[in-house]
């Protein structure tokens, strides 16, 4: 049995669903932080299993590492930020991140 490009999809939709329903639903910085890596991570299932079908080409697996980059980077910040947000209201809470202005 072989796996075909269509379950690639639908696995990286399911990840994009459940990375999304996160992000949405959720008030703690922390989990959406890890919802968008998660949507992240689905962005390169669909780019490697494209470049599988497409093996004379490799762009997908480069853009994949360029995505993977951006994703540690969005991490770094964003950890900074919550970091940031506990100092001043020791809360993680999303509701509470206009502190920051001053």
């Amino acid at each position: 049995m072989e796996i075909g490009l269509g379950e690639y999809l639908a696995l990286a939709s399911l990840l994009f669903g459940i990375g999304a329903t996160g992000f949405l639903t959720r008030r703690n910085a922390l989990i959406q932080l890890m919802s968008i890596e998660i949507m992240l991570n689905s962005v390169n299932v669909v780019l490697v299993a494209v470049n599988r079908f497409h093996p004379e080409n490799h762009a997908g697996q480069i853009f994949s590492f360029f995505v993977i980059a951006v994703a540690a980077a969005e991490a770094a910040v964003g950890l900074a930020i919550l970091i940031a947000l506990y100092r001043l209201k020791k809360t993680i809470e999303t509701d509470k991140a206009d502190v920051l202005r001053h």
